[in-house]
């Protein structure tokens, strides 16, 4: 099993490779996380829900249950 956005590190960055589940919110889709992306661990709140993210200079907010359904590679 590989890396998930919720395992990253604040300042961590990677590249999205795909998902866990075919039902990944539309939303997240249009705003730019898809597979190829690169996506940038920004914060995470109090209580670690939720998750802000930069993806391709997006800033997203995403609940952790989310972001454990999408696997990334650790960018270098």
């Amino acid at each position: 099993m590989g890396k998930t956005i919720a395992q990253l590190k604040r300042g961590e960055i990677a590249i999205i490779k795909d998902f866990e589940e075919t039902d990944v919110p539309l939303k997240l889709l249009e705003m730019g996380c898809l597979p190829g992306n690169i996506v940038t661990m920004m914060q995470s709140a109090p209580f670690q829900d939720p998750i802000y993210l930069n993806v391709n200079g997006t800033h997203l907010a995403i609940r952790r249950e989310t972001a454990q359904k999408i696997n990334v590679e650790t960018y270098v």
